[in-house]
C-alpha cells in the first residue's frame, strides 16, 4: 500500500469519528430542548456514550505477515495483535549475541593466564637455570678456597663470582616470568574487556527490544474496534494497525444548562439510563466553556440557553455495556 493511501485511510477514519461527534451533538441538543418542554429540566440531561480508542502501531516498519485478531473480537492485555517481518531486526539480534560471546571469551582467556604448555616451558627453563646456579655457586666456593691457598689466580675467582651472580639473576628472572604468566592479563585490560562486554550486553537488549516491536501486544483488555491493514501490506513505522476500545475506555458526554451547572461538581454521582438498562457513573470533567453560544449579548434572559459539556465515567464493572454513540439520559443521584 502506498504511503499516500495509508495517510488517506487514517485521515478518513479520523474524519468519520469527528463527524460522528457532530451528528451526535445535534440530537443531544434537540433532545435537551424537547426535555425542557416535557419535563422538569432539573431531573435529567441528554447525552451519548463515547469511546476512547487506543491506536496500536509498530515502532519499526515491515511487511505484515500475520493479523492475529479480528474486528469485533475481545482480547486480554498482552494478547498478540499482529506480526511484521522480523528482518533485519532478527539478524541484528543474532549478531549482537555473537559479539557478546566473543567479548566473554576474550575476557575469560585474558583472566586465565598463559596456556599450560607455555607455563610448562617456563618451568623447565627455570629448572635448568637453578641447576646452572647451583653449579656456579659450588665453583665459586671451590675457587675461593683455592685462592686462599694461593693455588688459583684472582681472575679465575672473579669469573666464578660473576658466573654465580649471573645464574642467580637468570633464576630470579624466570621466577618472575612464571608468576606473571599465572596471573593473566593486567587489571586495566580485564576492566576494559568487562566494560566492553557490558556495552555489548546493552546493545543486545536494544536489538531484542527492536525485534519485539515487530510483534505488538494489546496494552490493555478491550474490544478490537477495527483493523486497518491486510496481510502482505507494507506498514510504515508508527502507523496504527489495530484500533482497540478498552473496557474502561467508555464515558458519557451530556449537556447541562447554565442555571443547573452550579449544582454539579467533579466526583458527583449520576445515573446513566439507556435502552435496556442503567449504570451508575461519576462526573470526571465539567467544561469551562459553553458548547453552544447564542449570537446575542449575555443577559439574565439569554444565559439559560447556554449548555456546558459534562463527562462522567461509569463504574468499571459495567462500562462495557455502553456502546459508542449510544443515546443516554443522565439523572443526578
Amino acid at each position: 500500500m502506498q504511503p499516500g493511501i495509508i495517510t488517506q485511510r487514517i485521515a478518513f477514519a479520523m474524519m468519520l469519528k469527528s463527524r460522528l461527534r457532530i451528528l451526535l451533538l445535534f440530537p443531544a441538543l434537540s433532545l435537551l430542548i424537547l426535555s425542557a418542554c416535557n419535563r422538569d429540566p432539573a431531573t435529567s440531561w441528554q447525552g451519548y456514550a463515547e469511546g476512547e480508542y487506543v491506536y496500536v502501531a509498530a515502532q519499526r516498519s515491515g511487511r505484515l505477515l500475520e493479523m492475529a485478531v479480528r474486528k469485533g473480537e475481545t482480547v486480554n492485555a498482552g494478547t498478540p495483535l499482529f506480526r511484521l517481518d522480523p528482518e533485519p531486526e532478527a539478524t541484528a539480534v543474532a549478531e549482537a549475541q555473537q559479539r557478546l560471546e566473543q567479548a566473554g571469551f576474550r575476557r575469560d582467556d585474558l583472566g586465565s593466564g598463559e596456556r599450560p604448555s607455555e607455563i610448562a616451558a617456563l618451568q623447565a627453563q627455570r629448572e635448568q637455570a637453578r641447576v646452572a646456579r647451583d653449579l656456579a655457586q659450588k665453583e665459586l666456593i671451590r675457587q675461593e678456597s683455592l685462592f686462599a691457598e694461593n693455588v688459583t689466580s684472582r681472575e679465575l675467582l672473579d669469573r666464578s663470582r660473576a658466573a654465580a651472580q649471573q645464574t642467580a639473576a637468570v633464576v630470579a628472572e624466570l621466577d618472575a616470568r612464571l608468576t606473571t604468566a599465572r596471573l593473566g592479563g593486567r587489571i586495566g585490560q580485564r576492566q576494559a574487556l568487562s566494560a566492553e562486554a557490558a556495552a555489548l550486553g546493552e546493545a543486545l537488549r536494544q536489538a531484542e527490544w527492536h525485534l519485539s516491536q515487530k510483534s505488538p501486544t494489546a496494552p490493555q483488555s478491550g474490544l478490537v474496534f477495527d483493523t486497518l491493514f491486510e496481510v502482505g501490506e507494507l506498514i510504515p513505522s508508527g502507523t496504527p494497525v489495530v484500533i482497540l476500545l478498552p473496557e474502561t475506555g467508555r464515558k458519557a458526554r451530556f449537556y447541562v444548562p447554565e442555571p443547573q451547572l452550579a449544582g454539579l461538581h467533579p466526583g458527583d454521582k449520576v445515573m446513566l439510563r439507556f435502552d435496556g438498562g442503567e449504570l451508575p457513573a461519576t462526573i470526571s470533567f465539567i467544561s469551562p466553556q459553553a458548547e453552544y453560544t447564542p449570537p446575542v449579548i449575555y443577559s439574565s434572559d439569554t444565559r439559560s440557553k447556554l449548555v456546558y459539556l459534562v463527562e462522567a465515567r461509569p463504574d468499571p464493572a459495567g462500562a462495557a455495556r455502553l456502546k459508542p454513540g449510544q443515546p443516554l439520559e443522565v439523572t443526578p443521584q
